[in-house]
């Protein structure tokens, strides 16, 4: 997992790595998900996982105790009384050469993904959020519906005029809103992420930047679909599948 996704690619209010666990703990069977649930958690424990590999990291911040009067403790709890480890890879995972940033791209069709927000001296040249370019420019219209068929979503949230021309884009995956500025610096004609603030709404609005909201959700959990590939090819020994029990808590209503 540090190859795929180096943890020095990690925000620095980030929580990677192995959050829970015995390091010397037999594996064999794996689990990825987006997040880790009640769902996700009722899944492993009763398809008897080893591992968990979930994006998002649980806890994100701190916890003082270990019991069942909150949420994030008591999944921790039932957790590790069912043996169960977990390891994040989130940040790192966003900005990795293959990780969710660089794949949502591709989806996209846009050509020669870079870095947004690109590392100092990083021996790799990575760096986090993507942009680049179409080779044959589209109108927002034209990518909102692309953006619906390749995550396979019913809808979206838009900022912009659907005939707007997009030739230059930014890619953010999650709660990408603060990757904004950094599009409009590059000159984006828009920016593709899961959620934003109203006010990052505004801003773009403002400046003319065309926003493409897609749902946090959908905006990474592809990827851990592809990650469960990934580990399956690296260890063939291991069982591994991405979770089939966690799902958006958002919904659409017509």
């Amino acid at each position: 997992m540090e190859s795929f996704a180096p943890r020095r690619l990690a925000e620095d209010w980030d929580n990677v790595g192995l959050i829970a666990g015995d390091r010397l703990a037999k594996v064999e069977r794996v689990m990825t998900c987006l997040t880790v649930t009640p769902e996700s958690v009722d899944e492993a424990i009763a398809k008897q996982v080893d591992l968990i590999v979930s994006h998002h990291p649980l806890p994100f911040r701190p916890i003082k105790r270990l019991t069942t009067d909150n949420t994030p403790s008591e999944l921790l709890w039932k957790l590790a009384r069912a043996g169960v480890s977990v390891y994040s890879p989130h940040t790192s995972f966003d900005s990795a050469a293959e990780g969710i940033n660089q794949t949502l791209a591709k989806k996209l069709g846009i050509d020669a993904p870079a870095p947004l927000q690109p590392l100092i001296d990083d021996p790799d040249e990575l760096g986090s959020g993507r942009v680049g370019k179409f080779s044959d420019p589209v109108s927002l219209g034209e990518l909102t519906k692309r953006a619906c068929g390749e995550l396979e979503i019913e809808g979206l949230h838009v900022v912009g005029d659907s005939q707007k021309m997009i030739t230059k884009v930014a890619v953010a995956c999650g709660s990408g809103g603060s990757f904004l500025d950094a599009a409009k610096r590059k000159g984006c004609d828009a920016l593709v992420t899961g959620e934003a603030t109203f006010h990052n709404a505004l801003d773009a609005k403002a400046n003319s930047v065309a926003l493409i909201l897609v749902g946090h959700y959908a905006s990474e959990r592809f990827a851990v679909e592809d990650l469960a590939g990934h580990i399956k090819v690296e260890f063939d020994e291991l069982e591994v599948w991405a979770s089939e029990d966690e799902c958006d808590p958002l919904q659409w209503f017509s």
